[in-house]
């Protein structure tokens, strides 16, 4: 399961980016041009773990975004078993790998509910990243219920696709040399083609001057070569870049490119280099998994799904970014500054998302991007092999499908029935219907499912015998109105681009599509329909709290070397007045970190060298602020910390005030400082105790930079006032989040 991987990306589907191992499942297996899915992450992810619709799982959008109704809980409910479990019931082995995204915020900790974790989903093995997105060069690593190190570093030759190709085969090979006969189940989640695009930079070399022409000549270039393919009916036409006009929200804009500089042409074509680097090298991983395979005798029957979650994600706004922390901290991206960074493109020193220009190219001649029902959101690859089960080999299918289908697919091909009731708990019925039957089919047969319904942050869409009506509402809009959406109508299977709107030729049509779409979001649990901004989302957080003001007031006491703590589960200092104090025992000897919270992409760090006491915030990777205590720490029992006070907010959202450092009750170092307005990072890169995980915060130690030769009592966090500076703020930030 690839992540925001368009129609028009990918070497079989004639894209650019080579994708050799994909290339020759297509060749032994078949290439679906109509599959969808839900458009988001979590959504269709749930409709893999259980097959039924997102809604009927609580995941109307992303785990982050859960409210308090059935269809949005961003908790899948007893109702919906999973998939692995009914295998592992069977004697199946069941492995998950790579992404998770399925965990809701609230459980991401070492004490959150684990029912919701892999293995309480019916996974014997988990390894991989909880959140929606990881550094893929210094991730935050999960093995079955704990969090872990990464087993090496980059200069060591880490990259996480690699690590989790080790993983899978390490899997594979126990239980080959254990339990030789036992079926198996393996759901591989790579990071690739989320941000950050993390590329070997020998892979995005590879695609040097491919992307020069613009997003625009990819498209036309592209659309071609699909048709050639048959990916796409001859009479395809290619859509225009903001095919909803005015309602185009700002950050979903795509800038033509002959309205670039030079300097922003060659940022942005370095861009999609790395983003077709990443691909690639994935592939390639995924492809040392196959040579096992094979070397073992599995090979042959082996059913392999290849598909992606979402289309190409229009998330980094029209200009992309370098760091996309800064996006998270509506912190403007500076060409001068991002052109520095333009051979490291892709490497540990940057957190890299390509513009919305290279989202709409990647997705061929579809309509817009993630998040969208329109096709660039949800029509994706989808390639099945099976060589000892399947007789046609490098034929395309154009039955129109989708990811709740897959589930049936799996249960009917290994002769298991979902069943009415599963320890006492009434099951919900699958939402999809079995694919087998067009593992025998004509290209062109007539596909068995029969409607589809779509609904995601206030964008609908419903298909039923090839048509297909949408609304023109844009994703998160915070206008609500739905009954006087605008609803187009396409005939796609001869429109697979959903260019041609039919809605004033076939009225009588439309409204037939529109009144199913309503008995199906009944029938799903999608009411009620969720379009609220980022804006009105967080003002009615803000007066959550005003009635709570304890959740205004925080005080955490960490222990040491206790699993990272994400800011979602533990204290919020954003825009806030903090505190910070450790108890700690200190000798001759003592050196390393006793607080870290971020990485080298933005963070802050408490720790001890060369006999002071040092504090660094890192503000975005942009700007070092170091402080060093102007006595020794000598050796003994200490109360050691610092204290912020917010005294005003720049004119970039940045938060301005004014540290002091404490050994006792002496201050030891002051000075004004400068914080971040937002989060450090996505997901990932939490609270650390007594080292400091992953990417670190400094230079001024290595990582893990363990806390050694003295004692961590513990560590006591504080933070007063208001959490934000404006709504308006958390409503740019949202854009990022998805």
């Amino acid at each position: 399961m690839f992540d925001d991987t368009g129609l028009g990306a990918c070497s079989p589907y004639g894209g650019g980016i080579n994708m050799p191992t994909l290339d020759k499942l297509a060749s032994e297996g078949l290439t679906y041009t109509q599959w969808n899915n839900t458009a988001l992450c979590s959504p269709t992810r749930a409709t893999l773990l259980t097959g039924r619709n997102h809604h009927l799982n609580g995941m109307a959008t992303i785990t982050e975004g859960a409210a308090g109704f059935p269809g949005m809980s961003g908790i899948i409910p007893d109702n919906c078993v999973p998939m692995a479990k009914l295998l592992r019931d069977q004697g199946y082995s069941t492995f998950w790998l790579g992404k998770n995204h399925s965990v809701p915020v609230q459980d991401i900790s070492a004490g959150g509910n684990l029912k919701n974790w892999p293995l309480g989903m019916g996974f014997d093995h988990f390894y991989g990243f909880l959140g929606g997105e990881t550094n893929n060069w210094y991730p935050d690593l999960v093995e079955d219920n704990q969090f872990v190190p990464a087993p090496a570093t980059p200069e060591e030759g880490y990259h996480f696709s690699k690590d989790i190709a080790d993983k899978a085969i390490s899997y594979l090979q126990d239980l080959n040399s254990s339990n030789p006969g036992k079926p198996w189940y393996m759901w591989l989640n790579p990071g690739a083609n989320h941000a950050p695009h993390h590329s070997p930079k020998e892979y995005a070399d590879k695609y040097k001057g491919m992307f020069d022409d613009g997003y625009e000549a990819y498209r036309e270039w592209v659309v071609q070569r699909m048709k050639e393919k048959g990916i796409v009916p001859e009479s395809t036409e290619l859509t225009a870049l903001n095919p909803m006009g005015k309602k185009t929200l700002m950050p979903e804009m795509v800038r033509p490119w002959a309205s670039l500089s030079a300097d922003e042409k060659k940022l942005f074509s370095r861009m999609a280099e790395v983003y077709a680097g990443f691909s690639e090298y994935t592939d390639v991983q995924i492809g040392r998994i196959i040579d096992y395979l094979k070397a073992t005798g599995q090979y042959e029957n082996t059913v392999i799904f290849w598909a992606a979650d979402n289309g190409t994600s229009g998330e980094g706004t029209p200009n992309g970014s370098v760091n996309e922390n800064k996006m998270f901290n509506s912190y403007p991206d500076d060409l001068a500054d991002n052109l520095k960074l333009l051979d490291e493109l892709g490497g540990p020193n940057t957190y890299n998302h390509m513009p919305t220009g290279w989202a709409a190219a990647f997705n061929g001649p579809l309509k817009m991007f993630k998040r969208y029902a329109y096709a660039g959101g949800v029509n994706c690859p989808l390639v099945i092999s099976w060589p000892a089960g399947i007789k046609s080999k490098g034929e395309l299918r154009h039955q129109y499908h989708h990811s709740v289908d897959i589930v049936p697919t799996i249960l009917e091909l290994a002769g298991i029935e979902m069943p009415e009731i599963y320890q006492g708990v009434e099951q919900q019925p699958l939402s999809g219907v079995s694919m087998a039957y067009s593992f025998d089919a004509a290209p062109d047969g007539q596909t068995q499912k029969d409607v589809q319904y779509y609904a995601m942050l206030g964008t609908r869409g419903i298909w039923q015998n090839g048509w297909k009506a949408i609304t023109t509402h844009p994703a998160m809009a915070g206008t609500g109105d739905f009954q006087n959406d605008t609803w187009e109508l396409y005939h796609t299977d001869i429109d697979r681009s959903e260019a041609k709107n039919l809605a004033d030729e076939y009225p009588e049509k439309l409204e037939a599509l529109k009144t199913l779409w309503m008995e199906e979001a009944q029938k799903n649990s999608v009411f009620p329909i969720d379009d609220r901004s980022m804006a009105q989302m967080v003002d009615e957080d803000i007066k959550r709290m005003s009635e709570h003001p304890e959740l205004i007031t925080n005080t955490y006491t960490f222990y040491p070397f206790s699993s990272p703590i994400s800011e979602g589960n533990s204290i919020m200092i954003r825009g806030r007045d903090f505190k910070l104090l450790a108890n700690v025992e200190i000798t001759d000897n003592t050196e390393g970190v006793i607080f870290a919270h971020g990485s080298r992409f933005g963070g802050h760090s408490l720790f001890v060298k060369g006999g002071k006491l040092h504090y660094v915030y890192n503000f975005l990777g942009i700007q070092i602020q170091e402080f060093t205590s102007n006595v020794p720490l000598r050796p003994g029992k200490h109360v050691v910390g610092l204290e912020f006070k917010k005294e005003g907010v720049g004119e970039k959202r940045e938060v301005m005030g004014r540290m002091k450092m404490y050994i006792g009750e002496q201050v030891v170092a002051e000075g004004p400082l400068i914080t971040q307005s937002g989060i450090f990072s996505l997901s990932g890169e939490g609270i650390c105790i007594g080292y400091d995980n992953g990417d670190v915060v400094s230079t001024k130690y290595k990582a893990p930079g363990k806390f050694k030769n003295g004692a961590i009592q513990h560590v006591i966090l504080n933070a007063t006032g208001s959490p934000y500076l404006d709504v308006e703020l958390e409503m740019k930030r949202a854009w990022i989040t998805q």
